[in-house]
């Protein structure tokens, strides 16, 4: 089944956005692709129009709210249109409170939450001048189970789960609405710790159970290709392993 679908991802140069990118367009989507390491996005529209598939890419930081509003402007001029945007980009520098590291907790909440902010408020108005679309946007299995050392990191996961549930309350028939949760995956997340014991710690995870950031893109299709009148509101997917 194809994916006739105009997509717009973040966080796409790396980890799950990338493999989402890779597969969605081997489906049949044109993706727009946002990060803000240019070298490696060139590189991956590259790869995705040389497999036959068409991209387009801007640089973007996702903590600049006009970046998102030229992604999906780039989007709608490139392609005439945006039909989902996958709100993806998030970083999770992990610690205990008392380490004090304020300076991450900041970055969290500027990335983790006005960035998905910044992003449905860009697609916003998009989908309702065409009377569709469909925001999609990943949280972590995090916020389902708390565990020290990722209080803030989980809060900022917690706050997308709860905005992503409001927005689709208020969403209409015509705007689809979808949180994905991931647990462990083969991603860079380990190198946004700025404490090296908590990265080893997650690198350590990561190497025992780890999944694929394929499985998450697979999902990610799984719930675009659904019919207009289905909402699948939310995703978990872990490694069989993780507790």
């Amino acid at each position: 089944m194809s994916l006739d679908q105009v997509v717009v991802i973040t966080g796409a140069s790396s980890g799950i956005g990338r493999a989402t990118a890779l597969h969605l367009a081997s489906r049949g989507a044109k993706v727009v692709l946002g990060a803000r390491r240019e070298t490696q996005l060139r590189a991956l529209a590259q790869e995705i129009e040389a497999a036959g598939g068409q991209a387009v890419y801007r640089p973007t930081d996702v903590t600049r709210r006009q970046d998102l509003q030229m992604l999906v402007d780039t989007g709608v001029a490139r392609f005439g249109r945006v039909d989902v945007v996958v709100n993806n980009a998030g970083i999770g520098p992990l610690s205990r409170f008392d380490e004090l590291r304020v300076e991450d907790w900041d970055a969290m909440i500027d990335v983790n939450i006005r960035g998905v902010l910044y992003g449905i408020a860009a697609a916003l108005p998009v989908f309702r001048l065409q009377g569709s679309g469909h925001v999609i946007n990943i949280v972590s299995t995090a916020g389902l189970r708390i565990v020290p050392a990722q209080g803030v990191y989980a809060a900022t996961k917690n706050a997308v789960r709860t905005l992503t549930e409001a927005l689709r309350q208020e969403a209409g028939p015509t705007l689809r609405v979808t949180e994905v949760s991931p647990g462990f995956v083969a991603t860079e997340f380990a190198s946004s710790n700025t404490d090296a014991s908590a990265r080893a710690a997650v690198e350590k995870q990561m190497g025992e159970m780890a999944i694929g950031p394929d499985a998450i893109a697979r999902c990610i299709a799984f719930a675009i290709e659904q019919p207009k009148e289905v909402d699948v509101g939310t995703i978990v997917v872990r490694p069989t392993a993780q507790g």
